[in-house]
């Protein structure tokens, strides 16, 4: 059965990978063409004055965006996510969840800040900033609804990592609309979004082994009384992927949605991603309730080891420093903003 799951999402992966590469390419041809010859970010936005002109410029734009909303797993291209993570071996899972989501991040604002930044790619009729608003509330509600009804850890933070697309989404949106502390905002996200992810998914793989794998939140009863040390540090990482206080990621989401604040258009757009972001604390904290207040049914045999401690260790330390001293992380964000 184990085997039959890893293919599938093997399979999903690498079809919606294709499908996704195909539109990159095409994407990529289309503004190519209309831009005269040019790739390079500058040389687009240089050229975006006259290009936008043309349908096929737009049409080539949004075929790149369709490659990079696949790659965030955002709405409507997520459903490979849940059954890859859930597939895939946990540290592979964390590698997916945290590295190539920043990645892909990472690329988006830089594509749309500097090659799509014009006023008519972003806020005319046409624009990406009321396309990709839309997007982020899909994608924000969508992965908080499917994530209440998991009861396996790996797909719950698959949905998870959905709905913090959608978050990420806002800041996005409110950099192109030309707040300058969202760019930061993200990048600052982005930084306690992958310390955060790379620990939950490494209490995943610390908790059970390839032969008694412990992916389901009865699994983790007792943890608490049995590890307490890493029930704390997976208590941080659930903590601050639900935007509590005082872990890294309430103050990830506070420079975010404060960023956002100062677009009046994204007021409402603000509103549903606090409102998601209070609701998703109730599956989250589900695994605390599991690990604290219920009694272990079979004894714990982790995957134990000095590198799966000082990697938990680090992370750990990593959420809570950024927790204490977010405006420090917040200035060394925007200095290194592209």
């Amino acid at each position: 059965l184990r085997r039959l799951r890893s293919v599938e999402g093997a399979m999903k992966y690498f079809l919606m990978g294709a499908f996704a590469t195909g539109f990159l390419v095409y994407g990529m041809a289309m503004v190519y063409g209309t831009t005269g010859g040019e790739l390079t970010f500058s040389g687009i936005a240089a050229h975006s004055a006259n290009a936008s002109k043309t349908p096929l410029f737009y049409l080539g734009e949004y075929f790149i965006l369709v490659a990079l909303v696949f790659k965030v797993a955002a709405v409507p291209f997520h459903m490979w996510a849940p059954d890859a993570y859930e597939g895939a071996p946990t540290p592979v899972t964390g590698f997916m969840a945290a590295g190539v989501k920043t990645a892909a991040f990472g690329a988006l604002v830089r594509l749309l800040g500097t090659a799509f930044s014009g006023p008519q790619m972003v806020t005319d009729y046409t624009g990406w900033a009321s396309v990709l608003s839309w997007i982020a509330v899909l994608t924000m509600t969508l992965g908080n609804l499917a994530a209440f009804r998991q009861e396996n850890v790996k797909r719950m933070l698959a949905y998870s990592s959905i709905a913090h697309a959608g978050y990420l989404l806002i800041g996005v949106v409110a950099s192109g609309l030309g707040v300058a502390d969202a760019k930061p905002a993200v990048l600052f996200y982005l930084l306690a979004y992958t310390f955060t992810t790379l620990g939950a998914f490494g209490v995943v793989a610390w908790i059970g082994s390839r032969k008694d794998e412990r992916l389901y939140v009865d699994d983790w009863a007792g943890l608490a009384s049995a590890r307490p040390a890493v029930a704390l540090a997976m208590t941080i990482f659930l903590l601050s992927l639900g935007g509590v206080p005082p872990a890294g990621g309430f103050f990830a989401k506070f420079y975010l949605f404060r960023s956002a604040m100062e677009a009046p258009q994204l007021y409402r757009l603000v509103v549903v991603g606090v409102l998601n972001s209070v609701v998703s604390v109730y599956y989250y904290l589900r695994i605390v309730v599991a690990m604290y207040f219920r009694d272990s049914a079979r004894p714990l045999t982790p995957t134990d080891g000095v590198s799966m401690r000082a990697g938990l260790l680090l992370t750990a330390l990593a959420v809570v420093l950024l927790g204490v001293f977010p405006g420090t992380f917040v200035e060394w964000a925007d200095g290194a903003g592209p």
